[in-house]
C-alpha cells in the first residue's frame, strides 16, 4: 500500500471472529473504495493484475447489470493487523507491513473495477488500450483523479469487501498470531491459479537480499511474483547463480547445495533448496512474530551480495565466449546452433541470420551471437575458481572483471576440448557433471598463471 491506512466504510457489515481473526464482511458502495484506490499497489497480492478476459468481463458486467455485479464477484480481500472501528460502519484500517498487508485478493477485481470507473470518468477513446498491468493503471488513476472524483457520486454499484483484522488487539500474542497466518490466508485465496514456490518465498522475504544485491536495472527485470510488470528473468535464474557462491559456505546441518550441473538443468531444485536454506533458524529470524523473515547469517549474506557481479560476469562470458571460441581455432558462427547478428545480412530469410541484435540475458547488452546457455553455463560456474572463504564470508580472489579481461581466451582454449567431446551439444554439455570441475580447473589454471606471472 502507499499509504499506511486507509477508511472503509460499509454500507451493512457482519463480523464474525474464529480464533486470531476477525473478519468484517460486507458490501461497499464503489465511490467507498476510491481511498483504497489512491493507497493500493497490490504489494501484498501474490499476483500483480494485468487486463485480460477476467477483466473485460467484469467491466462489462458492471456497465450492462450493476444490480447482480456484487453476486457475481468474489470482491477484494483486504488484510491489515491494525484497525479502529468507527461511527457510520466505518473501519480505519492500518497497514504496518505493506509486504503481508493491504490487497491479500481481488487484484484482478480492483483492476476491473478501478478501469471502469476510467471509462466512465474519462472520455479518452485511447485510454483502454494504454491499461495492460495495474501499474499502468495506477499511473492513469493519478493523472484522471481530479475527474474521478467529478463523477464520484454516480458510483453508487456495490462491490464485496472482506477485511480481515486481528480478533483482539489489546493481546499481542494473539496479533502475533494473526500476522503469522495472513500470508497462508493470502496463499490459499490465491490457489485458483498455481502460485510458484518462488512467490511465496517472495512473500516470505526470502529474496530481500537478493534485489539489494542487483543493479536496479536488473531487478526490475526479475519476475518477483507472477505477473511482475516488464519482467523477462525468472527468479530461479537467479537463484540458480546464488548458489555458486553459497556452495562454499558452511551451511547449517541438513541444508546441502544443489550439485555443480542443476544450475542449469534443474533450476527448480535450485529454489526448493534456497527456500529451505532461507528458512532455517540458523540462517534467519522472523519478524515482528510474522511469516516474513530477516536473513541473519553473514556467510549466507556475503554469497547473496556477490550476485551484482554474477549477473554481469554471466553476461560477460555469453558476450566474450564466441570470440575467445574463435581464437582457440574454431568457427563458432558456424555451429548449427548458434544464430549470427550482422546488420548487412538482416534481411536474409535464413534463420541463421538475425533480424535484430540479440541482448543478453540480464543486463540485455547487445551481443552478436544468439546460443543455447547450455554452452557457456559450466563456464560460468567456473568463477567460483575465483573466490574465497575468510571468517566465513566469501569474497573474489581477485577482481573477476578484469581476470576475465586478461584470461577469459585462455580459459576458453581450454575448455574447447569439451565441446568437441560431447559434439557441441548444449543439452549434453550442460547436464553433464564432469564439465564443471574441468572448467573450475581452467579458471583455477590461469590463477596459477596469473599468480606466476606477478
Amino acid at each position: 500500500m502507499k499509504s499506511d491506512k486507509v477508511i472503509v466504510k460499509f454500507e451493512d457489515v457482519a463480523e464474525q471472529v474464529h480464533g486470531s481473526v476477525r473478519r468484517l464482511v460486507g458490501f461497499v458502495q464503489a465511490k467507498s473504495l476510491l481511498p483504497l484506490f489512491d493507497a493500493a499497489d497490490l504489494e501484498a497480492n501474490p499476483r500483480s493484475a494485468k487486463i485480460g478476459p477476467v477483466t473485460d468481463a467484469i467491466i462489462d458486467s458492471i456497465a450492462t447489470d450493476p444490480d447482480i455485479f456484487p453476486f457475481k464477484t468474489k470482491g477484494v480481500l483486504v488484510g491489515a493487523s491494525d484497525y479502529a472501528s468507527l461511527d457510520r460502519k466505518r473501519y480505519e484500517l492500518r497497514f504496518a507491513d505493506p509486504h503481508l498487508e493491504g490487497i491479500l485478493d481481488g487484484g484482478h477485481n480492483m483492476l476491473g473495477i478501478g478501469t471502469h470507473i476510467l471509462l466512465t470518468a474519462v472520455t479518452d477513446p485511447r485510454l483502454r488500450r494504454r491499461i495492460r498491468l495495474w501499474d499502468d493503471f495506477k499511473r492513469e488513476w493519478v493523472a484522471h483523479r481530479e475527474a474521478v472524483q467529478n463523477i464520484r457520486d454516480d458510483l453508487t454499484f456495490f462491490v464485496p469487501i472482506e477485511v480481515l483484522v486481528p480478533a483482539d488487539l489489546e493481546d499481542d500474542s494473539v496479533v502475533e498470531k494473526f500476522r503469522s497466518e495472513l500470508l497462508d490466508v493470502c496463499a490459499a485465496r490465491n490457489n485458483n491459479v498455481e502460485l510458484t514456490s518462488e512467490t511465496k518465498f517472495n512473500q516470505k522475504g526470502y529474496y530481500d537480499e537478493i534485489q539489494k544485491a542487483l543493479r536496479p536495472t536488473v531487478s526490475s527485470r526479475i519476475e518477483w511474483k507472477t505477473n511482475t510488470p516488464d519482467a523477462n528473468v525468472k527468479v530461479r535464474d537467479i537463484i540458480a547463480l546464488a548458489w555458486i557462491p553459497l556452495s562454499l559456505v558452511d551451511l547449517p546441518d541438513g541444508i546441502k547445495a544443489p550439485i555443480p550441473q542443476n544450475i542449469y538443468r534443474n533450476k527448480g531444485e535450485c529454489a526448493k533448496l534456497f527456500g529451505e536454506l532461507m528458512g532455517h533458524a540458523a540462517v534467519s529470524v522472523p519478524e515482528n512474530g510474522g511469516p516474513r523473515v530477516t536473513l541473519q547469517h553473514e556467510g549466507v549474506r556475503s554469497a547473496i551480495r556477490m550476485l551484482g557481479d554474477l549477473t554481469e560476469l554471466y553476461d560477460a562470458i555469453y558476450a566474450a565466449f564466441p570470440d575467445a571460441y574463435n581464437k582457440a581455432g574454431g568457427a563458432f558462427g558456424k555451429l548449427t546452433i548458434v544464430r549470427v547478428w550482422d546488420p548487412a545480412r538482416k534481411s536474409d530469410k535464413s534463420r541463421k541470420w538475425m533480424r535484430a541484435a540479440p541482448r543478453s540475458h540480464f543486463t540485455e547488452q547487445e551481443v552478436d551471437y544468439d546460443y543455447p546457455d547450455g554452452l557457456i553455463m559450466p563456464l560460468v560456474w567456473g568463477l567460483r575458481a575465483l573466490m574465497e572463504v575468510q571468517d566465513g564470508r566469501v569474497s573474489w580472489k581477485t577482481d573477476p572483471k578484469i581476470f576475465l579481461a586478461q584470461h577469459f581466451e585462455d580459459v576458453a582454449r581450454g575448455y574447447k576440448v569439451m565441446l568437441s567431446a560431447f559434439g557441441f551439444d548444449p543439452q549434453k554439455l550442460g547436464k553433464n557433471e564432469g564439465v564443471y570441475p574441468f572448467a573450475e580447473g581452467e579458471f583455477e589454471k590461469a590463477m596459477l598463471k596469473q599468480a606466476a606471472a606477478a
